[in-house]
């Protein structure tokens, strides 16, 4: 089975003036065949998202106008415009929307659903939505909007925009996306006022910094912007780039350019070489597409890198459908600015050392917050961390208890010598026993291949190496859920499959996805809870699991492991007067003892 939503790299998109013009073309046709005697643009089996869902199809229209002069889009724009007034606007407060700081304000809003109460907690996004296609509409419907309907729609915009900031709790749902998108409205919305602009342009800097900027959360190293709970989301995180690349193309200010960098540098380092990705507070396997390209290209040309290997879910390549194919005006301002935004794609990856990841070819590991693996990929195939005994990870396993949980600071050292590159994690664990000892992990790569030796002072019992799950490779564009990788070990491997039944195993051979499972065993419903919290009580997975190598020094077990190939291979680890030297065919290599420098960082030698 194939994952529903990751499929190709963003960037293999076509992404020129003519690429755009004719997916412009589309739109044009699809609406004036769907264009009722009301004016409703929206999609007939559209129920969810839906108070948006006119208007954005009428601000692509108005950009297709901008860019062909169709006479046939005029007369659609106005008519289509009315009909939002009309019907799509509502100022009698949602039955049940929890969310009200000022009750019968009167203000305008949009709802999520359009029967009373059916699903009021919606309507907060839904609004800001609904203002960044109204503020499309006035930047772009030069020529087709009189002084009074532009009047009207800047007025209404406005409402919309206090609405959210004033009758309601800002940010109700804590999801960055929609907080930055608020505050990009507002600084667009300051533009096409005719008066009051500068307030409204001075309240969405305010609430940046004091709202979002102020509550980031960190991960990896990175300060982020939370979504939904969490520190990043792999479908809404990209798509809160895209929102912090059009603030700082409207407003000039640098503090959305600074936290865009610091975002994608952490996209980049936790992003798998060929676009991988899972993990979030909501939706630990959907990717967002169209919506994410802003963002992508327009960080990624900044800090350079290839941030548009990112695989998005191609059913939303140019812009939102439904489940016939057929156009959905859901986030159409994102392809609206993404049309207008002339920045290129960077293919090149970045040359920069990154502590949270290890890349060189097609070979990728990014780590989490701990330096333990989160994705390992090598010879196309991907691997999470395996479960045992409801602790996940990769490490030294003995009597049950995984040595990967670090007990005091992680050292991290890169190196890069003779066409390799390197990576050395060394780590202070505690057992059960509460003895104190190091775990030394040496990640070496040639760009196909994968060589990870670990070394941990000696275990009892009968140790081995949790060495990954293996759960999805790639087939052409899109992405397959699998069994097994192509591994090899210079001890013993094994691929175990959980024994026990239910919810909490994870067995790698059934029809089932990360996602699914993770959901499965979250607190909440699915689309509410938190997947990631729900995977973490998963006991135990499908794992590789090595053995230790057996000719080690006396004092140490070490293991290892080479992923990306079956073919056997030899290493030899022995003591000398620099530390301990690891020998295999591809390098050698010198690992430093523990006390590492005069600095205590763990020292690294390498050549081939």
């Amino acid at each position: 089975m194939h994952l529903p939503h990751q499929r190709g790299p963003l960037h293999d998109l076509p992404d020129t003036p003519e690429a755009y013009d004719a997916v412009l073309a589309d739109v044009t046709e699809q609406a004036l065949a769907r264009l009722t005697a009301e004016g409703n643009l929206e999609h007939p089996d559209c129920v969810d998202d839906i108070g948006d869902t006119s208007l954005g199809i009428t601000s692509l229209l108005a950009l297709a106008w901008q860019r062909t002069k169709d006479p046939r889009l005029p007369e659609a724009v106005r008519r289509s415009l009315a009909f939002h007034l009309r019907e799509r606007v509502y100022t009698e407060d949602n039955p049940g929307y929890p969310n009200l700081r000022v009750r019968d304000s009167g203000l305008p809003y949009a709802r999520y659903t359009l029967a009373p109460g059916a699903h009021p907690i919606g309507d907060w996004p839904s609004t800001v939505w609904a203002l960044l296609q109204l503020v499309n509409v006035l930047e772009v419907a030069d020529g087709l909007l009189d002084d009074e309907l532009r009047f009207e729609l800047a007025e209404l915009g406005h409402g919309y925009w206090r609405w959210l900031t004033e009758a309601t709790f800002f940010n109700p749902q804590e999801a960055g996306n929609q907080a930055i998108g608020c505050v990009v409205g507002g600084l667009m919305l300051a533009r096409g006022l005719p008066s009051g602009g500068e307030a409204v342009r001075a309240r969405a800097l305010e609430l940046y910094t004091d709202e979002i900027r102020a509550h980031r959360v960190r991960d990896r190293g990175a300060l982020l912007p939370p979504e939904h709970g969490g520190a990043y989301d792999n479908n809404y995180g990209p798509i809160s780039l895209s929102f912090l690349a059009q603030a700082h193309l409207v407003s000039g200010e640098e503090v959305f350019a600074e936290d865009g960098d610091a975002l994608a540098r952490y996209i980049d380092a936790r992003l798998t070489g060929g676009g991988f990705d899972n993990g979030g507070p909501r939706y630990s396997e959907q990717h967002s597409a169209f919506e994410s390209v802003l963002g992508l290209r327009y960080f990624g040309a900044r800090i350079g890198a290839d941030l548009g290997r990112y695989r998005g879910d191609s059913r939303w390549a140019r812009h939102a459908a439904q489940a016939d194919g057929g156009v959905d005006g859901h986030f159409a301002w994102m392809l609206v600015w993404q049309i207008q935004d002339t920045t290129r794609w960077h293919r090149e990856p970045s040359q920069s050392p990154a502590r949270h990841q290890l890349r060189a070819g097609t070979v990728s590991v990014a780590f989490d917050d701990r330096m333990t693996p989160a994705v390992v990929e090598a010879g196309g195939t991907y691997c999470l961390p395996a479960a045992v005994n409801r602790q996940h990870g990769f490490g030294p396993v003995t009597g049950g208890f995984l040595l990967c949980r670090p007990m005091g600071e992680v050292r991290v050292r890169d190196v890069r010598a003779d066409g390799l590159t390197a990576k050395l994690v060394t780590k202070p664990v505690v057992g059960r026993d509460h003895v104190l000892r190091h775990v030394r992990s040496l990640y070496v790569t040639d760009g196909t291949t994968l060589w990870t030796t670990v070394a941990v002072e000696r275990l009892d019992g009968t140790p081995y190496l949790l060495a990954g799950l293996p759960y999805a490779e790639d087939d052409g564009d899109r992405v397959r859920r699998t069994a097994r990788a192509a591994v090899s070990s210079a001890g013993t491997l094994r691929l175990t499959h959980p024994d026990a039944q239910g919810a909490e195993h994870f067995d790698a051979r059934a029809d089932l996805t990360q996602e699914q499972a993770a959901f499965a065993l979250a607190e909440d419903p699915r689309g509410y809870g938190n997947p990631d919290l729900g995977w973490r009580h998963l006991v135990s997975s499908t794992a590789l699991e090595a053995g230790p190598i057996p000719d080690a020094p006396d004092d140490l077990h070490v293991f290892a492991v080479r992923y990306g190939t079956e073919e056997p291979f030899a290493v030899s680890v022995e003591r000398g007067e620099e530390g301990l030297i690891v020998r295999t065919d591809a390098f050698t290599a010198v690992i430093g003892d523990v006390a590492g420098d005069a600095h205590a960082e763990p020292e690294l030698t390498l050549r081939r």
